[in-house]
């Protein structure tokens, strides 16, 4: 098991997004402690159009995004800035975590905006993306904190600077 991808824009195969997303999936599961064998991801690797269209229909927002995710249960902490433990959920057969869609355009823009390579950002956004489907979120202050320390963890184990330094 580990990422089970779905290219619908070819610019994401020219940029290895499947091997990318491995990466970033088989990290983020291992700096958690988790084998990533065990489990399973969907990607969906398509453009601003289509995530426009998945973002209004699950997010009510008629704008494209860069990164999307669906858990398959929540799994969130209920107390601010506490780890999530997904982990009793998973060990009780559920081995599909979600699905993260993300799109090309926008990665890239972001991308070149901030003078990154494209598969810095993808990454970043992949471990963004696992993180949401095993539970960790940014909606609250401490949830945020938490998340993105743990993405610069992550990353930095890639060899991918800290996405949020200054």
């Amino acid at each position: 098991m580990s990422v089970d991808c779905i290219i619908e824009d070819r610019r994401w195969a020219e940029a290895n997004i499947v091997q990318i997303a491995v990466a970033a999936y088989q990290s983020t599961m291992r700096h958690l402690g988790y084998d990533p064998d065990q489990f399973e991801i969907g990607l969906l690797a398509c453009d601003d159009e289509k995530i426009a269209e998945l973002n209004i229909q699950f997010r009510d927002k008629p704008v494209p995004t860069n990164v999307l995710s669906w858990p398959s249960e929540e799994r969130g902490a209920e107390v601010e800035g506490a780890k999530p433990e997904p982990v009793i959920q998973m060990m009780q057969g559920d081995t599909f975590l979600g699905d993260v869609a993300i799109a090309y355009d926008t990665c890239a823009k972001e991308a070149a905006e901030s003078d990154k390579p494209l598969k810095s950002h993808a990454t970043h956004l992949l471990v963004h993306g696992t993180l949401h489907l095993l539970g960790y979120d940014h909606e609250r202050d401490g949830d945020a904190t938490l998340m993105e320390g743990l993405e610069t963890q992550i990353l930095e184990t890639m060899g991918i600077a800290d996405p949020y330094a200054q």
